[in-house]
């Protein structure tokens, strides 16, 4: 019977009984505060009993005032036996109380009432032994000094009596406190569980339920008829295992295709060896030409002809150069030197080429910066790139504005950036991520290596080379390179 049932009726059926049983639930959590407040009552009563003894005590030395004075009036005995029969009274429920009290402030006040009792008993049995002698004018002046006493034991036996009050009154109010809070927490509860509910259904229905159905329209060819989507679903996998050939042809296909990459590598390499061989020939016919130029005559256009020639062979030398730079990167010769150098000689090596390109440089340097373990002659070529990389950008001259500041951080504690600032174009957004990928290049003849190599060198030093432009309004780019000290920078990388 359950097996006939869809998917979808069988999860509805559980949701259900989901809400059902967080109905029943809830109820049953407000009939148990009702419970609870009617057993916290009832534990109250205990604090009742205790204030009613407080109250007995209050009466039992209410009735011992008078006695004394109906004796001095007339003498009669009997008002003496009833006083001692209260006295007795008194201290029995004195006993009880002290047994009922659990509060050092309660037994506080019981222990000054039966001191204060202690010494007026004392002092209104000599009063009565000065009437039983007949000296009733001493005895009166003596029972008017010590009704006092009397009336201050009343007041405490009154205070006794509004501590219980207030006992009673803070813990009906804490209780009835606590079941309100417990009743709103249950009721919040509730609602929660109804709301959780509503939407664990739509996502059933709605994200789980819904796609699967999809699924299995896709698939109505070998799942006609069925309306369990599980069990649609099977079915389309046993069909997706039918599949497992295609597969296998496309791992084939994939292992070939990864041999060929593996060919590639191996041109690359060859490639790298050729570009190797090919520099020194390339180098002496460059000496050559040197040698040429010194030594002849030239007419203007065969010397416009051997510029040509001496131009395209350095770039072929350029990207020969580049090809092998990335292609096989020397080791870093680490030395203690100030970045602010490899500024300076960076600027100092392109001085000719920036007075070509019109192009003029400002340096804002506060102080130099301080040394760190660097290759300068790396360092160097990473400067010398980005500013040439500037002057190109920069079509009809322009200014190039190079920032360096020493920066501290919790986390990396100190650290150099150099900021590289052009008024060119700009990079736009699109490509501003391709701009330090290997061979990609804007520059109808470069190589596309210049900044890969600059990059790799920055990361070699422990930093990195960032980029900040929009289109319009120039390009940054920023080197941050670590002041390694007290294992600060390495903590916060790792």
């Amino acid at each position: 019977m359950w097996n006939r049932i869809s998917l979808r009726t069988r999860i509805i059926c559980m949701l259900a009984l989901l809400v059902l049983v967080t109905v029943g639930g809830g109820i049953t959590s407000m009939w148990y505060t009702y419970m609870m407040d009617r057993f916290f009552a009832a534990l109250v009563e205990s604090d009742i009993g205790a204030f009613r003894t407080s109250q007995e005590l209050e009466n039992a030395i209410v009735m011992q005032k008078g006695y004394v004075t109906y004796f001095f009036q007339d003498g009669d005995p009997q008002w003496l036996e009833k006083l001692d029969k209260y006295r007795n009274s008194f201290e029995s429920i004195l006993l009880k109380a002290r047994k009922s009290t659990d509060s050092d402030k309660e037994r506080e006040i019981l222990n000054r009432i039966e001191s204060l009792y202690i010494k007026y008993s004392y002092y209104r049995d000599q009063v009565l032994d000065l009437y039983k002698e007949g000296k009733k004018a001493e005895g009166f002046k003596l029972h008017k000094e010590i009704r006092d006493q009397f009336f201050a034991i009343i007041d405490l036996c009154q205070e006794f009596t509004r501590k219980y009050e207030e006992r009673i009154a803070a813990s009906r109010m804490q209780i009835a406190d606590e079941a309100q809070l417990i009743t709103v927490l249950a009721f919040a509860a509730l609602v929660c569980v109804l709301v959780l509910s509503l939407v664990l259904a739509y996502i059933l229905l709605i994200q789980v339920l819904g796609p699967i159905r999809q699924l299995t329209l896709t698939t109505q060819a070998t799942t006609d008829n069925v309306e369990d989507e599980v069990k649609a679903l099977s079915l389309r996998f046993r069909d997706l295992i039918e599949d497992v050939d295609q597969t296998k042809t496309k791992l084939k296909w994939s292992r070939e295709h990864l041999l060929q990459a593996e060919k590639w590598a191996l041109v690359g390499k060859l490639a790298a060896g050729v570009a190797h061989s090919v520099r020194n020939p390339l180098t002496s016919v460059k000496m050559r030409l040197f040698s040429m130029e010194r030594t002849l005559a030239l007419s203007p256009s065969q010397k416009e002809d051997f510029e040509v020639i001496s131009e395209e062979i350095r770039h072929i030398d350029t990207i020969v150069g580049n090809f092998l730079e990335f292609s096989r990167p020397p080791k870093l010769k680490m030395q203690t030197v100030s970045p602010s150098d490899a500024v300076d000689m960076a600027i100092q090596l392109l001085r000719h080429r920036l007075e070509s390109y019109d192009v003029k440089v400002t340096v804002q340097r506060e102080e130099r910066l301080p040394e760190i373990p660097a290759d300068p002659d790396q360092l160097k070529e990473v400067f010398v790139n980005l500013i040439v990389n500037a002057c190109e950008a920069m079509v009809d001259g322009g200014s190039i504005d190079i920032s360096e500041k020493l920066n501290t951080s919790e986390n990396m504690g100190r650290f150099i950036t150099i900021a590289v600032s052009d008024k060119g174009p700009g990079v736009p957004d699109a490509i501003q991520e391709k701009l330090f990928q290997p061979f990609f290049s804007t520059k109808e003849e470069g190589t596309g290596l210049g900044l890969s190599i600059a990059t790799r060198i920055v990361e070699e030093h422990g930093g990195w080379l960032d980029l900040k432009s929009r289109e319009s309004e120039g390009a940054t780019f920023i080197i941050t390179l670590p002041i390694r000290e007290e294992g600060a920078w390495e903590q916060s990388l790792s």
